[in-house]
């Protein structure tokens, strides 16, 4: 059954005609689908029902990436013979297979002239020639499906939101250079004339020191720290929130187009590693009582069998929190430790860079330690949620991210978080100054205010993460383990092989080399 979408009218209408005429160079090069203005009603397949649904072609009727799901699930849960396992799973982990994976439609590289599908997102939105494009995104889902079809339509909207708030950022940091001549408090500080003479730093080496030597960290602050910065705070809070309802308008509308609406009633299958733990449960209880059958209830996992599991997340996540304040607290150590030390040089630019220095030291071990623990919190947000057993892949997903955003969250802004809001609070007042261990005073801001090393903290760890985590794991490595992997095949292939080597390799060869897909969950958390 087809029924019409109705279009807006009126000035809407125009307007919409005249951006899409504007938009047209941007526009991927695809074939657009049939008629966009009728919709056909649509329902979750169920064989039963086979009558109620349109099929012209049985090979055609579900897309390739609904049949690769169906062959997935289907080899998901056949039985093996080995006792309580279930699914090819099982058979990757005891070596049986190498790897299982749904193939690609063809090479995306390459002169031959068929055209298919994977080619296509290749030319109009995989390369960087095409970064200036609208995304094909219907494309996108055809051939991925919905799920990274939607992951790629949020990124888009993301990243368009990104445009203005940026636009908006440089002009608020151009604000800041302008003025910098008319701000009052760092003027005073770099006067030379008015001499403020300060207390020591440090309490047996340190000499009194002259205010106007903090002129240039108090000028340089000024330029992230003005008037412009309170309007752009503001913005940016009022950005988030439409940003958040443009998404809920795209993703309803999506789910609309994609016929996603109406499957969320629909009871999801239990995990193959919930039926598992229910099988040995049964036959655990089966041994235990023979009689006292005759009521057969539903089997479930109850809280009792999942307590264990949980008591281990709790410990453990309780665990890895106090882990990150215990490294924000040792380098809070090491800065005023360090500083102590070299406040006691001999070397005079030693002395007058301490606090250069210790910043700069200090945000790059930060950063180094942030990334080994978000590689280490990772693995372990994934392990506690495989022994709360979760009875479906939706509800893993949930979990996992829920483990691994608040691991991760912690470990990235701990150390942010500290130099914004507590640094510099508990120093104390000359003559009862507050000391961490014997001797060793409190650390301080600078003369202009934390807000200039909270700048170089985030820009480092941002820069950083950006640069190591997500350009060097995500491009860099997984280009070397497919050359690995490639040279790994070229060397095992037998010898007497050589006479077939004439003929094209097939698309499973092809596919063996790639990366394997690790889901969408990273790529969410990196963003």
């Amino acid at each position: 059954q087809m029924y019409e979408i109705t279009e807006e009218g009126g000035i809407l209408k125009k307007l919409n005609e005249i951006w899409c005429k504007l938009t047209e160079p941007l526009q991927p090069q695809v074939p657009q689908q049939g008629n966009t203005n009728m919709k056909s009603l649509s329902y979750p397949f169920s064989r039963e029902k086979i009558y109620l649904y349109n099929i012209k072609d049985k090979d055609t009727f579900f897309d390739n990436a609904t049949r690769s799901r169906i062959v997935r699930e289907i080899l998901k849960r056949t039985s093996t013979k080995a006792r309580n396992s279930m699914g090819i799973g099982t058979l990757i982990a005891n070596n049986v297979y190498d790897a299982a994976y749904p193939l690609h439609d063809g090479e995306y590289e390459g002169q031959n002239d068929e055209v298919n599908e994977r080619k296509l997102l290749y030319r109009e939105w995989a390369r960087y020639g095409v970064f200036y494009k609208f995304q094909p995104i219907d494309l996108i889902r055809k051939y991925f499906g919905e799920k990274i079809g939607l992951y790629f339509a949020w990124l888009g909207l993301y990243t368009e939101f990104l445009i203005p708030s940026s636009v908006v950022g440089i002009i608020v940091f151009l604000y800041g250079c302008i003025t910098i001549e008319s701000d009052i408090p760092s003027k005073e500080m770099c006067d030379q004339s008015n001499a403020f003479t300060m207390c020591p730093l440090c309490d047996k080496f340190c000499d009194y020191w002259n205010l106007s030597s903090a002129c240039a960290t108090a000028r340089a602050s000024h330029l992230f720290d003005n008037p412009a910065t309170v309007f752009f705070s503001i913005f940016m809070a009022l950005w988030a929130t439409m940003f958040l309802e443009q998404w809920k308008r795209l993703q309803m509308r999506l789910s609309y187009f994609w016929d996603l609406t109406g499957l969320e009633e629909e009871e999801e299958h239990p995990r193959p590693e919930y039926e598992t733990k229910l099988l040995q449960k049964k036959l655990k209880s089966k041994n235990i009582t023979t009689e006292n059958s005759s009521e057969e209830k539903k089997e479930k996992l109850t809280w009792s069998d999942r307590m264990p599991g949980y008591a281990a997340n709790f410990g453990l996540i309780l665990f890895m929190i106090m882990l990150t304040f215990s490294a924000v607290f040792g380098v809070i150590v090491y800065r005023i430790t360090t500083a102590a030390a070299l406040s006691f040089s001999t070397s005079e630019t030693a002395r007058s860079n301490v606090r250069v220095t210790v910043t700069a030291t200090a945000v790059i071990i930060n950063l180094v330690v942030i990334l080994i623990l978000d590689e280490i919190y990772g693995a372990v947000a994934k392990w506690l949620t495989e022994i709360e057993v979760p009875k479906t892949e939706k509800t893993f997903e949930e979990r996992l991210i829920l483990k691994a955003f608040l691991l991760k969250f912690v470990n990235s802004y701990a150390p942010i978080f500290y130099v914004a809001f507590f640094k510099g609070r508990f120093v104390g007042r000359p003559g009862h100054y507050v000391y961490v261990f014997d001797g060793y005073r409190m650390e301080e801001c600078a003369p202009g205010g934390c807000l200039m090393e909270l700048c170089i903290q985030l820009s480092i760890i941002m820069l950083g993460k950006q640069l190591i985590q997500n350009n060097l794991f995500e491009i860099g490595i997984p280009k070397l383990k497919k050359l690995f992997r490639k040279l790994k095949d070229e060397r095992t292939e037998p010898k007497e092989m050589d006479t077939n080597q004439s003929k094209d390799p097939q698309q499973w060869d092809l596919d063996y080399i790639l990366e394997p897909f690790t889901g969408l969950t990273p790529e969410y958390m990196e963003m």
